[in-house]
């Protein structure tokens, strides 16, 4: 069997879009297990511009949401062979995937989907109507195309059956690179550090609801910080918020950080925060885990249950700053031990429910 992960861009994980890493991830691991995988990518610039990987990469040209696939795709898909070749397009919601899967189709190739979030309850709340036309044009013709739809977390399972009842849909988690050798640097004395790893997406990543509870407990407070690590089109907003709940002295907004600088960072952080409102699976939050960083979560990011399973941090209800800021005092105010032993959890968490090698197995179950 052969794996073709489709993707918009070059499965490049020193971005911030966290599809890019999964489907590096995934790729790696599945070759490393001994299977065929590469990845195909539609893409403005054609330039190679991305880390060393072990599985092959061919980028394809596209010049707009709707025009026709670059002639060399329409190609390369005819040289392929029907019976052992599978397509995993990643993402939901995409023109130049509804082109694609049109074209993979006609040539008698089989495809399967992950959304990445792109389904769940929330997600579709945005551009809803927009969203309704699209689905009844394109979407829905591409998902009853598909011969599986992969969805990473419940509330993506929910969404998608609110229109798209279905009995093909797989519910896998992703997995995540465990560093047996990691251990935390995160200091014991001042200050205490909370941080978080993202877009800035003031409303979606929820970053409102972490600076208000930040402020309501913490401002005045030199001995504690909030790290924000990332970019994007909410710095604006972020950095207008922080001034005005007057916390300027205890925020630092890193930047985009990636690899080893970004790495670094995380694991001097104390406890880690994602409380998003809508998400697929936030590989962020699976990172600081695996470097035994304590998470404070919010129902939304589909890692609750595991985070509660395995005593691994605190989940909180979605849209609740009270219900976080609560969660970030009572951490800080942890007996040492008790941080550490929330953290160990984190990395066991990682080590036992995300676990490459197993989960490349659960995904052949897709293709199959």
């Amino acid at each position: 069997m052969e794996i073709i992960h489709l993707v918009m861009g070059k499965a490049n994980p020193d971005r911030m879009n966290g599809v890019n890493k999964v489907v590096h991830q995934l790729a790696t691991q599945q070759v490393a297990a001994g299977l065929k995988a590469e990845v195909w990518g539609f893409t403005h610039d054609l330039s190679e511009n991305y880390p060393e990987r072990n599985f092959t990469t061919s980028l394809f040209r596209t010049s707009g949401k709707f025009s026709a696939p670059d002639q060399r795709f329409l190609n390369s898909i005819k040289a392929l062979d029907t019976e052992r070749t599978v397509f995993h397009l990643h993402g939901g919601w995409i023109p130049q995937f509804y082109k694609a899967a049109k074209a993979l189709k006609k040539a008698g190739l089989k495809y399967v989907i992950t959304g990445h979030g792109a389904y769940n309850t929330v997600a579709m709340q945005r551009s809803k109507l927009k969203k309704l036309a699209y689905f009844q044009l394109f979407e829905k013709i591409l998902l009853k195309n598909a011969a599986a739809i992969h969805c990473i977390g419940a509330s993506e399972v929910t969404g998608l059956n609110t229109i798209f009842p279905t009995d093909r849909t797989l519910l896998i988690p992703y997995g995540m690179e465990f560093n047996k050798e990691a251990s935390p640097e995160a200091s014991t004395s001042e200050p205490f550090v909370f941080g978080f790893v993202g877009r800035l997406d003031y409303h979606t990543k929820g970053l409102d609801l972490m600076l208000t509870a930040f402020a309501q407990h913490f401002r005045g407070n030199t001995s504690v910080v909030l790290w924000l690590i990332g970019d994007g089109g909410g710095r604006r907003a972020v950095t207008e918020l922080i001034e005005q709940l007057g916390i300027s002295d205890n925020v630092i907004l890193w930047g985009a950080k990636f690899g080893k600088d970004k790495d670094a960072l995380l694991r001097q952080m104390n406890v880690f925060l994602h409380p998003s409102r809508n998400e697929g699976l936030p590989s962020a939050v699976l990172e600081a885990a695996a470097f035994s960083v304590p998470c404070i979560v919010s129902e939304a990011t589909n890692v609750g249950e595991y985070i509660k399973q395995h005593r691994a941090g605190f989940v909180v209800g979605n849209n609740d700053a009270p219900a976080l800021g609560s969660a970030m005092n009572q951490t800080l105010h942890l007996a040492p031990r008790a941080l550490k032993s929330l953290g160990k959890n984190a990395a066991q968490m990682v080590a036992e429910q995300f676990n490459w090698p197993r989960i490349v197995k659960q995904f052949n179950q897709l293709y199959a």
